[in-house]
């Protein structure tokens, strides 16, 4: 099985789904351009029937990009189909991003439909999309709670009608990583025709499991994942690109590879957090503020003996200039030497407790200390013991 890792980035589309994110087709375009650099594979650029600006924003990046797959989504109808195919063009390579609800919950009370039209729709939609010259990708929603029978005669027949990609979404983030897993096996094990398609993984983070989730599919032999910047998404999220990407490369034992140039990651994360007002969580993956900080005394002192004792990435591989050590009352000694050598003061012995004692109790009042303060506190130490 080939072991490379198609990553389809949805910043554009599901990212943007979330209140208060929404940007001008300029801005996508800009956030494409750099999604291109960074090495996605697949960029859905919108949901070209939604709105008269996701139109023209799928125009827009199908012509800025050129190595990207360019997808649009739609509903199975033709309508939609219609619209994406039109607004996908300009696209070097185009995808039609296509279907329908999986599971009972949805059969019934979404479409108010039945298990065989809503098949029959979903690949009448897989040979529509299909007939516009396009790749097509099928989805089918809310797999994750879908019965596996069903699940696999529907992957089968879309696979039959010309779907190039499966997406298997865990729409809702019910699934447990291992049983998420075990639904992708199934497929293979089930679906006969499943090696003349891409199957590809799409899970939300209602439970924090998304990545998990995600990794665990691709262990189980799917070759997409669908991901966003920042894990952004609708309700709690979508699975974070750089969780995956660097998961993958830090799990080399997985034997999976991206063409992901880990090393432009944070740039992009500051991006989209800016352009799409969605401050990143200082304890986010990857790409918070204190993802390389280390603040207790303990870890302090075993990251200055030898990084890698706290730290599994290395933050150059992310685009993070280095580590930092922040000092709190919770800091050690080593960590308040090391600084203050930084500042060009060498202390040592008895001078280096006094300068400690004093440290602590600005520490307790200022929670976070800073060069300035170290600056005062070891002048002062310094004067009053010479």
């Amino acid at each position: 099985m080939n072991n490379k890792v198609y990553i389809f980035d949805t910043t554009l589309r599901d990212g943007e789904q979330v209140p208060g994110c929404q940007l001008a087709t300029e801005e996508k375009i800009t956030i494409a351009r750099e999604l291109e650099a960074l090495g996605v594979d697949v960029i859905e650029a919108g949901f070209p029937i939604s709105s008269p600006g996701d139109f023209l924003s799928v125009i827009g990046i199908s012509r800025a990009v050129k190595e990207p797959v360019v997808c649009g989504l739609t509903r199975a109808k033709q309508e939609d189909i219609d619209v994406a195919a039109e607004a996908l063009r300009y696209a070097k390579r185009g995808r039609i991003h296509t279907g329908i609800g999986s599971s009972d919950v949805h059969i019934k009370h979404k479409f108010k439909s039945n298990r065989e039209q809503v098949l029959e729709q979903g690949v009448w939609a897989v040979k529509y999309a299909k007939s516009k010259g396009y790749e097509v990708e099928f989805y089918a929603e809310d797999a994750g709670r879908a019965d596996l029978a069903f699940l696999a005669q529907m992957i089968e027949a879309t696979i039959a009608a010309g779907a190039d990609v499966v997406n298997i979404p865990d729409t809702t983030g019910y699934c447990l990583p291992h049983l998420y897993g075990k639904r992708i096996q199934y497929l293979f094990d089930h679906v006969s025709n499943i090696d003349k398609a891409i199957v590809s993984v799409h899970c939300h983070n209602d439970l924090g499991m998304a990545t998990a989730n995600t990794i665990s599919g691709l262990i189980h032999g799917a070759r997409q994942a669908e991901v966003t910047i920042n894990g952004i998404g609708e309700r709690a999220g979508n699975t974070s690109l750089e969780e995956v990407a660097m998961t993958l490369k830090t799990h080399q034992d997985l034997g999976l590879t991206t063409n992901i140039k880990s090393e432009k990651i944070y740039d992009l994360s500051k991006l989209v957090s800016k352009m799409m007002r969605m401050p990143v969580q200082p304890n986010k993956a990857i790409v918070g503020a204190n993802a390389f900080s280390h603040s207790s005394g303990i870890h302090q002192d075993g990251f200055l003996k030898h990084a890698e004792n706290y730290e599994i990435i290395n933050p150059a591989d992310v685009g993070v200039s280095s580590s930092s050590i922040v000092l709190t009352a919770r800091s050690g000694r080593a960590a308040l030497k090391h600084r203050l050598e930084v500042l060009g003061h060498k202390i040592e012995g008895a001078e280096l407790d006094l300068v400690y004692e004093n440290f602590l109790i600005v520490a307790d009042e200022k929670k976070h200390v800073g060069d300035e303060d170290l600056e005062i506190l070891a002048t002062n130490i310094l004067v009053l013991s010479r």
